[in-house]
């Protein structure tokens, strides 16, 4: 069987999320629940399914960046909307400059999208309310822009397009919008979510899901109060977040996970975050983990032959690479980091068409760990040998960085959470001077 090269190619773009829903990238898809203590997705689907059909909950959802959650929260999609809910899902980052964010910035996305998506399904909304707060917005802007001559969601699309390119705007747009936070909630839910839900179900439908992907790319900036932007907007703020009235998921930072404000994150929320581990690919006492290991070789050799079956798959390694250790090799040093393997995988496929080589290999593999070297410094390496050093210490808020920056690699097993070194790390003088000395 001949590879299709240019499909293989498209496949292994490390930007593009699988869309489960759609019949080819379902055929990419491997399932990691079972290396990763279970189907997270499948239990945030069954809270708004089984559980609560028809009251409104708001989950939170989180994960290492690039570990595959925007994948999964498509998957989540599409069982939902096979179970006749109509789902919105959007990637916040569009709407929003993630290092200035702030509540009103994220009520008026989630209005937007909601809007913009019921009209592609034919349902009209026109929230009086809102679009008169807006005109006086505009008002006292001296914008020259009317919404009233177009649809409220492409008058705030319009808006919140300028904001996210103007910090002045954005200032004048908070000092406006911030006193009337409770008020414009209270539009939304009642001009917008509510009538939403009542066509919908008029229409056949079980309800609304709004997913809002990519929040947890916020940067981890510190506000005036001293306060990160994360917990300004999901522990001091999110009383009002959980207010919206349809069922939510908003993916959260993963700082949040390992930072003291985690209880009165969840007592804000009634609920604890969903969080999505890395794959691990060695146990937490350094040994191959083999089950993990076959499972990210099964993605690799999926995006090659999609339409085989996976147990076939494996007699067609030698197509794709010139023997099972160099793949096995590709996928131990991504360290169970989705996209880090597909991002190795694609630099090797710049360098030549497959079968791919353990020279090539080494040589994306040297690049990268060369790259990533040169951003850390010599505090930094230390937390990360404390880190490593000792997985009894979970609690320290400053590994948080180490975390963001994909330096450290967080995972799960049956005795809880442990960190390991991002693989590539261990390729480094310092890491094996640093083992040599323990």
């Amino acid at each position: 069987m001949a590879l299709d090269l240019p499909r293989f190619y498209r496949a292994a773009n490390p930007s593009r999320p699988l869309k489960v829903a759609q019949l080819e990238d379902r055929r990419y898809y491997v399932d990691f629940s079972s290396v990763r203590g279970g189907d997270i997705v499948s239990e945030i689907g069954r809270t708004i399914v089984q559980l609560s059909p028809l009251d409104p909950t708001t989950q939170l959802f989180t994960g290492h960046i690039g570990c595959g959650k925007s994948t999964e929260l498509f998957r989540l999609k599409g069982g939902l909307e096979q179970q006749n809910f109509h789902v919105v899902y959007f990637e916040s980052d569009r709407d929003l400059e993630m290092a200035d964010v702030d509540i009103s910035d994220i009520l008026l996305m989630v209005a937007h999208q909601v809007t913009e998506s019921l009209e592609s399904e034919g349902i009209q909304l026109r929230p009086s309310k809102l679009e008169a707060l807006f005109r006086n917005l505009l008002e006292t802007l001296r914008s020259p822009m009317d919404i009233s001559d177009v649809s409220f969601s492409v008058g705030v699309a319009a808006i919140t397009a300028r904001a996210k390119e103007s910090p002045e705007m954005r200032s004048q747009l908070r000092q406006y919008l911030e006193p009337r936070t409770k008020s414009i909630i209270d539009s939304i839910n009642q001009e917008i979510l509510a009538v939403a839900t009542q066509q919908l179900r008029a229409n056949g439908k079980k309800g609304l899901v709004v997913i809002a992907d990519n929040l947890d790319r916020i940067d981890p900036i510190s506000r005036a109060n001293g306060r990160s932007q994360s917990e300004y907007l999901f522990v001091d703020r999110g009383e009002q977040l959980k207010r919206l009235n349809c069922h939510v998921v908003y993916t959260i930072p993963l700082a949040l996970i390992f930072s003291d404000e985690l209880p009165r994150l969840s007592n804000r929320f009634g609920i604890s975050p969903k969080l999505l581990s890395m794959v691990p690919v060695t146990t937490r006492t350094g040994e191959p983990f083999v089950r993990g290991r076959q499972l990210l070789q099964q993605m690799v050799l999926a995006r090659a032959f999609p339409t085989v079956l996976a147990r076939d798959r494996w007699e067609k390694i030698d197509i794709v690479f010139d023997s099972p250790d160099t793949l096995n090799r590709l996928v131990a040093i991504s360290g169970g980091h989705m996209r880090n393997l597909m991002r190795l995988l694609y630099g090797c496929l710049q360098k030549g068409d497959p079968p791919i080589t353990k020279a090539v290999l080494e040589l994306v593999i040297r690049d990268e760990r060369d790259a990533l070297v040169g951003l850390i410094d010599a505090e930094e390496w230390q937390l990360l040998f404390s880190a490593i050093g000792n997985n009894d210490d979970q609690g320290n808020e400053a590994y948080n960085p180490l975390l963001r920056s994909l330096f450290l690699y967080e995972y799960r097993d049956s005795e809880g959470r442990w960190f390991g070194l991002n693989p590539i790390l261990a390729e480094t003088k310092k890491y094996r001077q640093w083992q040599a000395n323990r």
